[in-house]
């Protein structure tokens, strides 16, 4: 992606800048879907997405936690649902 208005190309980050920027953007996530314009969510969207995949394309082999995946969610869920004896 090229340069825009909402800060440099992810690609050209520094590591340590990436991580930043992505905390920052989610600590802002929230306010800007309640609150912000339509632009400015588009906006928000486009940079959100930009950064989340390029840090996945520089981790592609990220520690993932096992609740974090489709059959942990379904253990999760079918273990909370279960009705008591009575």
């Amino acid at each position: 992606m090229t340069e825009h208005d909402g800060g440099p190309s992810a690609r050209k980050l520094e590591e340590g800048r990436l991580l930043k920027e992505l905390e920052a953007i989610h600590r802002t996530r929230h306010e800007t879907l309640l609150h912000g314009s339509e632009d400015a969510l588009v906006t928000h969207t486009k940079r959100m997405n930009e950064l989340e995949h390029e840090y996945v394309r520089r981790h592609p082999q990220r520690a993932q936690t096992a609740s974090r995946t489709r059959s942990g969610a379904r253990a999760r869920t079918n273990g909370e649902h279960k009705e008591q004896p009575m």
